[in-house]
């Protein structure tokens, strides 16, 4: 009866521990995902912020350190190897150094990133070109689709935007505009005119039919940045484990 517990107490423990391995690939993935991406608006912060950067790069250090831990598990709950599991234990306690660290960095340092962010945008919005073929353009189009919102703090931002502010018909931010059919939000992008609008007189902001929401602030929640955004999701999933 005891060596049948022992087993399962083993074995137990080793799938405990697959998960973990399993657990720090996908942190890692991720970290190496916000470095490497090219093709969505992840690349416009990544390559802007240091803030960003550096939680990648402690991703990829936490996630490292987690798979090892979990194949350091894995081999000490299988063998009964006493090395491996004090090493296990180690480096558990590491991994909840490293987790309450990275959580203050990133509570600290999150209106520094927001700022950072604002800027950017700010600068994507003024220098955006309609006749121009541009993967960051095109992602923060898919932004502002996706999440149903337009400009960073306001609708208003894009008025910084001399191409769009010399038109002398009523034309909006395509990726702004108001509609009910989600299967063409990756084509929306360019600047649109209003049908009929020619029996209007300048091309006014309070005339687009553009959605109100602000893709700043409690917008930037809904694509990553705040609580319940991917980075908030993946650091919930890695404290997990620990204190179970």
């Amino acid at each position: 009866m005891g060596s049948a517990c022992i087993k399962v107490t083993k074995y137990f423990l080793f799938l405990f521990n697959l998960i973990f391995f399993i657990l720090g690939a996908v942190i890692l993935g991720f970290g190496v995902w916000i470095l490497a991406d090219k093709s969505s608006f992840i690349s416009v912060l990544q390559t802007s912020s240091s803030s960003l950067r550096m939680g990648a790069y402690v991703f990829i250090g936490v996630g490292a350190v987690t798979m090892l831990m979990g194949f350091l598990g894995c081999i000490g709950a299988v063998n009964e190897v006493r090395c491996l599991l004090g090493l296990y234990f180690a480096f558990l306690l590491l991994i909840l150094i490293a987790q309450v660290t990275a959580g203050a960095l990133f509570y600290f340092n999150m209106g520094k990133l927001k700022q950072e962010m604002g800027g950017i945008v700010m600068e994507l919005i003024r220098d955006y070109n309609s006749s121009r073929e541009d993967s960051l353009q095109d992602a923060w189009d898919y932004v502002q689709a996706q999440v149903k919102c337009c400009g960073w703090a306001s609708f208003y931002n894009w008025t910084d935007n001399t191409e769009l502010m010399s038109r002398s018909e009523v034309t909006y931010p395509c990726s702004c505009e108001k509609g009910e059919e989600d299967n063409s939000l990756s084509m929306r992008k360019g600047f649109c005119e209003t049908a009929g609008n020619r029996t209007r007189s300048g091309n006014k902001p309070e005339d687009w039919p553009v959605y109100q929401k602000v893709c700043g602030g409690r917008g930037a929640a809904d694509w990553g940045l705040g609580s319940e955004g991917v980075g908030g999701r993946l650091g919930y999933c890695s404290a997990l484990p620990s204190s179970i």
